[in-house]
């Protein structure tokens, strides 16, 4: 039973992703529908978390927008996502940053040396 499972969420995995961790600036662009129309949206942040594994994986974006923190969940593997692009790789020490909802503006996250 497992393996029918398997099989099925493997063929809705999207592939063409690049790696993401916590510390990442991101431009995450979503497909957003109105009536008829489609159309893209992005929304830029710093991913604070990650949570789950294959399927169900999730990130969480947040950005602050006139001085309002906004944070948006994104299933990583969701056909609503057409494209994710990483901007800054910052290196943190933290699984999650949760520190960060205090403050606005207010923090600085080292960039990560390329190798």
């Amino acid at each position: 039973m497992a393996n029918v499972i398997d099989k099925i969420t493997a063929k809705q995995m999207n592939t063409n992703l690049p790696e993401i961790r916590v510390g990442y600036t991101v431009r995450v662009d979503v497909k957003i529908v109105e009536g008829k129309r489609e159309r893209i949206q992005a929304f830029e942040g710093l991913v604070v978390a990650m949570k789950g594994s294959g399927i169900s994986e999730t990130f969480t974006v947040r950005k602050d927008s006139y001085g309002v923190g906004v944070e948006r969940i994104f299933p990583l593997h969701s056909p609503n996502i057409a494209k994710i692009t990483v901007i800054r790789k910052g290196r943190v020490r933290r699984a999650k940053l949760n520190f960060l909802k205090g403050r606005r503006e207010q923090y600085k996250i080292k960039e990560q040396m390329e190798k």
